[in-house]
């Protein structure tokens, strides 16, 4: 598995049309961190320095950024409410969630 890339806020969300289904998301093997959000949440933006540097503490970390919002099936599927919403997935099932992070800290440094 190769290393997470650098996360910014220049790295785009996934459309409805892009993202992964469930089945896709629990067949990836390994850990797979999916952030649930949009480009124009506030919450999101702020949160991404903080993505960021979860993430070059776990280089075997996937990441895949998910734009949610109403009837978006896979934000559906993980009960998303608020954004974003970090779920961490080892193969395929949810081991770990956070809900707006404010320190690398807040998420899943016990993985």
């Amino acid at each position: 598995m190769s290393p997470a890339p650098v996360v910014s806020s220049a790295t785009p969300y996934l459309g409805e049309s892009q993202a992964p289904t469930r089945a896709d998301v629990e067949a990836l093997p390994g850990l797979l961190l999916l952030e649930f959000g949009t480009a124009w949440c506030g919450h999101c933006q702020a949160a991404q320095e903080v993505i960021g540097d979860a993430l070059r503490q776990h280089p075997d970390w996937r990441h895949i950024k998910v734009e949610d919002g109403p009837g978006r099936a896979l934000g559906r599927s993980f009960r998303v409410k608020l954004w974003p919403t970090l779920v961490l997935l080892r193969d395929g099932q949810e081991v770990a969630r956070t809900v707006r992070p404010s320190h690398a800290a807040d998420i899943f440094t016990d993985d």
